[in-house]
């Protein structure tokens, strides 16, 4: 199959209530340290990553309620929001996705540190979100 080995985990991403309160556990008694931290306007969140030994973790907290972070804390409180790959050429995997059948989340546009990324809708993947990021 084509394709098998282009993929690699990027970040897994944690949806927290409160940012503060999740770094405090993972700086502070995992000692864990973030290496960045940003607020993304456009999906209404601030994120803080953690480094793990290639791929990272990313935790994030919704700035408004009603943003897709923030419903998710609603209805599913705080845990695994997304599993996060990184893919060699975006546009070929969306197509690749598109003409297999696959619900996208969004088109393609940029996010945090600036990454050019799509989410991939669970009903497509097995019950996970799945977010595919361009390689740099």
């Amino acid at each position: 199959m084509s394709g098998l080995n282009e993929y690699r985990i990027d970040h897994v991403g944690i949806a927290v209530r409160s940012l503060e309160a999740a770094l405090k556990f993972y700086e502070g008694a995992l000692g864990m340290g973030a290496s960045g931290r940003e607020t993304v306007a456009a999906e209404k969140v601030n994120v803080a990553m953690l480094p793990a030994g290639g791929p990272r973790i990313e935790l994030i907290e919704a700035t408004e309620a009603d943003s897709a972070v923030g419903r998710f804390l609603d209805q599913r409180g705080e845990g695994l929001h997304h599993v996060a790959l990184l893919v060699p050429d975006l546009e070929a995997a969306v197509e690749r996705l598109k003409t297999a059948g696959a619900r996208l989340v969004n088109e393609p546009r940029r996010g945090a540190g600036g990454h050019l990324y799509v989410f991939v809708h669970p009903a497509s993947t097995g019950g996970v979100l799945l977010e595919l990021i361009q390689e740099p």
